[in-house]
């Protein structure tokens, strides 16, 4: 196999055309017979093994720098960068990530994760480059979903009022923007895009500034005419209005003409954009037939695209249950940020779909526009992701707190997510939504209660978030107490430990107390439901009755439930000792949920073995 000589950018410089294209067909067997396995991103991957090819034989690496936007189509990168073997344990405890990551090696440049960040860190990796006095080049790659977030047009305005040398690759794998403009636009494009109209482009225009009287107004003539055409036909006119010069757009598929194009533009010394048009999950026919679903996907077979069948979901309950609350209150709306499949609401976008909005991948926007929303009368209920919901802070403050208005945040993702590591754990999310005046915040400890909270938020006539985690309820429990702000509940009565819990963290505490009556520990049960504002009065009622207080939160410790619980006791002059048990300070890495748990001491055999500890100091 080609693939298995590949241990070094260079060595795919060394490669003829038809060695090229069977490396091609065989990276993308590796990677449906890879993925099928460990899981993971493999449609995006599909669609870009060409342009990775591409810029590999192009370009230097490391000394040239690629970021690739989001990063989970860098899995061909990382396999042209030495890393085959690594895919064995991808995304797995300790093995490889499956995001780009400079800790991991030297041709990653950049940590990425989120979309819309590669043009601001490419321009900040030219810049500093430049302040070297250095000569090498620096690439974004980013894809037309990521195209809709803001800060890629921030960037993109910024890069554009400079000279600064670097390219932007658009990897258009929708073809929305060739479609619009069809065959003039393409054929305009193919010509200028060879070498040859660019010497014949620069002759004329020195030869008319030659001529005299006639020769400027001429040129300024001409000039004018083919700005028109632009505007007409071409559709790289906002990148050139921008300050970029745009190329495209070229088949993402075809090796050869890529290279053709990257080595004009390696040429050149300015901001340049170039457009290519790929097609998601290429080469593999159950990917390219449905490109969502195998996005990201967990293990399946790879010889009928099947993967493992899933039970229900907290995300698809929390769908269901707003299609229900939704059909009794047609004032209630849905927003995603190009998540309605992740986020369980494809059933209300083809039951309500007047009241469905899909903004795109733009959170700040997705959180103001809720905003507006609801100053409309109406109560829009935002699914977001919880590690994407970092980007609307501001929003939240500003723009729905602030104002006090009914606003839903529906939080999926809460807490461990696993396999896709630091940039998608839902780690902050108690700590930064508890510190914002006006805003209540709950978490379901099963389906039951996650049906129970919804119906309560979209009805408090205030702002409120309803976090939960990903996947299926570690627990179910009998108990239908109703939810009242700022209430918890008692799910099992003890009289020397009382595990207070929320979240995720029920079902643990739940399974760790039945570990301390093994050891003849009598222990409560307190489901705090809401970590703000907390049920203050049964928390300090419990504590008064037992010898160790422990809380349980599936967040970092820092500013999270823990701290808030601490506060309230010490304010109360409470001498019960407290056990906080949570996630540290530090960003957690990539690895199954189990694994996770396990490596912190957060599941239940660990947090009943530090209690029996604390019980004896």
């Amino acid at each position: 196999m080609i693939l298995d000589q590949i241990k070094h950018p260079s060595d795919v410089k060394k490669l003829s055309k038809a060695e090229i294209r069977q490396l091609a067909l065989e990276i993308r067997t590796f990677l449906v017979e890879s993925v099928s396995r460990t899981g993971g991103h493999l449609a995006s991957n599909l669609g870009v093994v060409e342009l990775t090819l591409a810029l590999h034989y192009v370009y230097s690496l490391p000394e040239d720098k690629i970021i690739w936007d989001v990063g989970h189509q860098s899995y061909v990168h990382k396999l042209l960068t030495g890393r085959k073997a690594e895919f064995e344990h991808l995304r797995q405890w300790g093995g490889m990530a499956g995001f780009p990551k400079t800790s991991e090696s030297k041709y990653d440049s950049f940590n990425t994760g989120h979309s819309s960040t590669s043009i601001s860190a490419a321009y900040g990796l030219a810049a500093a480059r430049d302040l070297k006095g250095e000569s090498s080049k620096v690439i974004a790659v980013i894809g037309d979903g990521s195209m809709t977030g803001g800060m890629a047009y921030e960037a993109l305005n910024n890069v554009g009022a400079t000279n600064t040398d670097m390219l932007v690759i658009l990897n258009d794998n929708s073809m929305s923007i060739s479609k619009n403009v069809g065959g003039v636009s393409q054929y305009l494009n193919r010509l200028t895009n060879r070498e040859g109209y660019y010497k014949l482009k620069t002759g004329i225009d020195k030869a008319l500034h030659k001529i005299p009287l006639i020769g400027e107004p001429l040129f300024r003539g001409l000039r004018k005419m083919k700005n028109k055409l632009n505007y007409m036909l071409v559709p790289g006119v906002v990148f050139q209005e921008l300050g970029f010069h745009y190329y495209g757009p070229v088949n993402g598929h075809d090796f050869q003409k890529l290279v053709t194009v990257l080595e004009h533009i390696k040429g050149k010394q300015e901001p340049a954009l170039l457009h290519i048009y790929t097609k998601k999950g290429k080469g593999y026919t159950f990917a390219e037939n449905s490109p969502g679903r195998f996005h990201g996907i967990s293990s399946f077979d790879p010889l009928t695209g099947e993967g493992k069948r899933k039970g229900t979901d907290f995300s698809s309950v929390f769908g269901e249950t707003l299609c229900d609350l939704a059909e009794k209150n047609n004032k209630i709306c849905a927003i995603t940020a190009a998540m309605p499949e992740g986020t369980g609401l494809q059933k209300f976008s083809k039951q309500f779909p007047e009241r469905f909005f899909d903004v795109g991948i733009a959170e700040q926007h997705a959180v103001t526009f809720g905003a507006g929303l609801a100053m409309g009368g109406y109560i829009p209920v935002f699914a977001v992701y919880s590690s994407f919901l970092q980007r609307g802070y501001d929003q939240i403050v500003h723009d729905v707190a602030i104002q006090n208005l009914p606003v839903v945040f529906g939080i999926d993702r809460a807490g461990v997510v696993g396999e896709d590591g630091e940039t998608h754990q839902g780690m902050l999310d108690l700590a930064f939504l508890t510190q914002i005046p006006n805003l209540t915040v709950l978490a379901p400890a099963d389906f039951s209660e996650l049906r129970r909270m919804l119906s309560f938020a979209v009805n408090l006539g205030g702002p409120v978030a309803v976090r939960y985690p990903r996947g299926g309820e570690y627990h179910s429990y009998e108990d239908k107490t109703p939810v009242t702000l700022g209430k918890g509940r008692i799910l099992k009565e003890g009289n020397e430990v009382a595990l207070f819990a929320i979240g995720r963290m029920v079902g643990i505490a739940y399974e760790t107390a039945e570990l301390l009556e093994q050891r003849g520990i009598s222990t409560s049960v307190i489901d705090l439901r809401f970590a703000k504002p907390l049920d203050e009065s049964l928390i300090l009622n419990q504590v008064n009755h037992v010898k160790l207080a422990v809380v349980l939160e599936d967040g970092c410790i820092t500013g999270g439930v823990c701290e808030h619980v601490a506060s309230l006791l010490y304010g109360a002059g409470v001498q019960t000792p407290m056990l906080s048990k949570a996630f540290p300070d530090a960003f957690i890495p990539h690895g199954s949920v189990d694994a996770i748990f396990e490596h912190y001491g957060m599941n239940s055999a660990a947090i009943a073995e530090s209690v029996t500890e604390a019980l004896k100091e």
